[in-house]
């Protein structure tokens, strides 16, 4: 016998606290921490943007009011998925000498 094709998730994702260090989100029975630190597309959010989270597949979430995807992997373990940003920041004195050319 075979078991029938998984349907939609109906649990869905909740906020179920929101602190000044991150939030508390429950995925079925797990429930995990999104820190601050270590998300900071959510540090500045209103609370209806945070809450306002949808679980389009098993393997990410996406809060549209903000336009962020994340894979559900990269909450219970941010250490595998360091943020590395691509653009350099000047140093003052980099940035004086910027200042001086123009």
């Amino acid at each position: 016998m075979r078991s029938a094709t998984r349907g939609i998730n109906t649990s869905g994702a909740e906020v179920t606290n929101i602190s000044k260090h991150g939030f508390w989100l429950l995925l079925d029975e797990e429930e995990l921490f999104v820190p601050f630190k270590q998300f900071p597309w959510f540090k500045g959010a209103s609370v209806s943007e945070i809450l306002n989270v949808e679980w389009p597949q098993s393997h990410h979430l996406y809060w549209p009011d903000l336009d962020v995807d994340l894979a559900i992997e990269s909450i219970r373990s941010p250490a595998k998925f360091p943020l590395i940003s691509k653009v350099q920041r000047l140093t003052h004195r980099a940035s004086r000498r910027a200042k001086a050319r123009r």
